[in-house]
C-alpha cells in the first residue's frame, strides 16, 4: 500500500517556548515498522489524578505515562499530549534504549473549572537478524475539575451523580463550541466539505483499534495506517512545524481535527498553532 505524508503550512519566523522543552537528544526516533506478533506490551496507561494543594485558589493535577513491554526493546518510547478545556498544554517525550519500562510522572498547577485530557502513544522497536519491527499502543484519560464559587471543589472521571452529570454537560458544551467554531474555520481555509469527510477531535485517536478501524478503512491495514499517522502527528505536530527559517510549536493552540474521507483514500489532520497559522496534514493510505 502507498504511504505518503503531505505537510501544507504557514510559517512566521520566531521561536515558541513549550512548557516541555526538548533537548538535542530527545529529536524525532518514531518510525512505522511492521508490527511484532511476537512481543507485546503488558501495560501501557495514562492517568490523570487531582491533588488538593495548600491553597483555597489553586489545585494540582498530577499526569502519569506508564509503558511496558514484555520484552527490552532497541527503542522504547512514549509521548503524551495533554490538553485543558480544549487547547494544548504540555507535551511528553520520554525515550530509551534498551529497556522494556518507560515511566513519566508530571505536575500541572491548575485553578476554575477545567476539563483534562491526555492522549499517549506508547511505542517500541525491535531489530533481529537485520529485520526491524515495532509495537504499538495508545492510551488517554480524561478528568473533570469542578471548582466553582457556588458548589464544593469536586473532581471526577465519569459523574457519578446528577450534580456531576450536569457539570459534564455544561463543560462539553462550552469547549465543544469553541472547537466546533475553530474547526469549522480550517475547512473553510482548506475549502473542505463536510460531505465528504468523517470528522473526529484528536483525543478520540484512543476509541479505535482494530476491532474498531478508521471509517472507511480495511481493518487489516489498520496497525499500518495508525503506525504512520503517529509517525507524521510526532514528526509534524509534537516536534512542532519547522522549516529552515523559523520554528512554530502548537503550544495553546486548540485540539487538532481529525478528517477521514468517505471514499477510503486519506485522512487529514488540521490545526491553528499559537501564531494563528493553520496547518493541513495529508496522509494517503
Amino acid at each position: 500500500m502507498k504511504y505518503i505524508w503531505l505537510y501544507i503550512g504557514l510559517f512566521l519566523v520566531g521561536m515558541v517556548i513549550t512548557y516541555f522543552h526538548f533537548s538535542h537528544k530527545e529529536i524525532s526516533v518514531i518510525q512505522y515498522f511492521p508490527i511484532d506478533e511476537e512481543r507485546k506490551f503488558d501495560t501501557a496507561s495514562t492517568t490523570l489524578a487531582f491533588k488538593e494543594s495548600e491553597g483555597d485558589d489553586e489545585y494540582e493535577v498530577e499526569w502519569e505515562v506508564f509503558s511496558k513491554s514484555d520484552q527490552p526493546a532497541y527503542l522504547r518510547q512514549d509521548i503524551s499530549l495533554l490538553y485543558v478545556n480544549g487547547r494544548l498544554k504540555g507535551v511528553v517525550n520520554k525515550w530509551k534504549q534498551d529497556v522494556n519500562e518507560i515511566h513519566k510522572l508530571s505536575y500541572l498547577h491548575g485553578e476554575d473549572t477545567k476539563r483534562y485530557e491526555a492522549l499517549s502513544f506508547h511505542y517500541g522497536e525491535f531489530h533481529e537478524n537485520n529485520v526491524i519491527k515495532s509495537i504499538q499502543a495508545v492510551s488517554s484519560d480524561r478528568l473533570y475539575i469542578i471548582d466553582s464559587p457556588h458548589t464544593s471543589r469536586i473532581a471526577f472521571h465519569k459523574p457519578q451523580s446528577p450534580e456531576e452529570e450536569q457539570w459534564q454537560k455544561k463543560l462539553d458544551n462550552s469547549i465543544n463550541q469553541q472547537l466546533e467554531a475553530q474547526w469549522e474555520e480550517l475547512m473553510d481555509y482548506y475549502q473542505l466539505s463536510t460531505d465528504q469527510y468523517i470528522k473526529a477531535p484528536l483525543t478520540e485517536l484512543a476509541n479505535y483499534s482494530k476491532k474498531n478501524p478508521f471509517p472507511y478503512t480495511d481493518p487489516a491495514q489498520f496497525e499500518r495506517i495508525y503506525g504512520q499517522l503517529w509517525e507524521g502527528l510526532y514528526k509534524n505536530y509534537v516536534l512542532g512545524i519547522k522549516d529552515s527559517n523559523s520554528t512554530t510549536h502548537p503550544i495553546q493552540s486548540y485540539e487538532p481535527l481529525l478528517l477521514f474521507d468517505k471514499k477510503g483514500t486519506h485522512l487529514m489532520v488540521l490545526f491553528e498553532d499559537d501564531k494563528g497559522e493553520n496547518h493541513q496534514l495529508i496522509q494517503y493510505y
